[in-house]
Formats: structure tokens, sequence, C-alpha cells
């Protein structure tokens, strides 16, 4: 398997305004997400997933909301954790931020037949 990078992985328009890269193996998926379409005046839908999940704030400022938890203002070099299946949500608070995601079992979701 050859090397996956930032700059080699394909770039996948989700969103207005949201890229997304998927580097992984067979049993655990990075994902970066650059968001170029905030602020937001609002929250993303809630959401829940049976992968376990970590997320790096590498840049920029969110505002992580998890079912049961005080929201949390998160900034670059924050991390923060989504248990399998718990609610969860972010509200983007500056204009541009870059989240890394990383899920076990991987997303096979997110991968294209």
């Amino acid at each position: 398997m050859p090397v996956q990078t930032y700059h080699t992985a394909p770039v996948e328009n989700i969103a207005p305004g949201v890229t997304r890269r998927l580097v992984y193996t067979p049993h655990l998926m990075t994902v970066i997400l650059d968001f170029s379409n905030g602020p937001q005046t609002e929250p993303d839908p809630f959401h829940a997933h049976p992968h376990e999940q970590t997320c790096y704030v590498a840049s920029g400022e969110v505002l992580f909301m998890a079912e049961g938890e005080e929201p949390a203002h998160l900034r670059a070099g924050d991390v923060f954790y989504v248990p399998a299946n718990q609610k969860h949500c972010i509200q983007l608070l500056t204009e541009q931020a870059r989240l890394v995601d990383s899920f076990t079992p991987i997303r096979t979701d997110f991968l294209k037949n």
C-alpha cells in the first residue's frame, strides 16, 4: 500500500465549505476535515455512530457538544473523545478550522465503493 499523506489523499467536498480527506488501514481511520464556512450561528445537528472517535483541533475554534455533557469551547491543540453511540455535534466558532478525527473501527460509510 503506498504511503498516504494529507497532500495525496483524495479530497471530497461533503458540504458547502467542508472538505474531507481519508487516511486509513483495515482497522483505523484518520479523517481530516477542513472547514471554511464559519463562524456558524447554530450547531450542526446531533448525530451518533457505532465507532469510537477522537478529534484533534488542528486550527480554529469549535464548540463541542455531547449528550449529557456541558458544551466545551475548544481551540487549536485541544482533543476530545466520543464513545460509541453517544450523540454529539460541533459549532464552528471561527471562519476556518481543521479537525483531525480518528475512528475505530473504520467508517466504511465514508468509503466509496
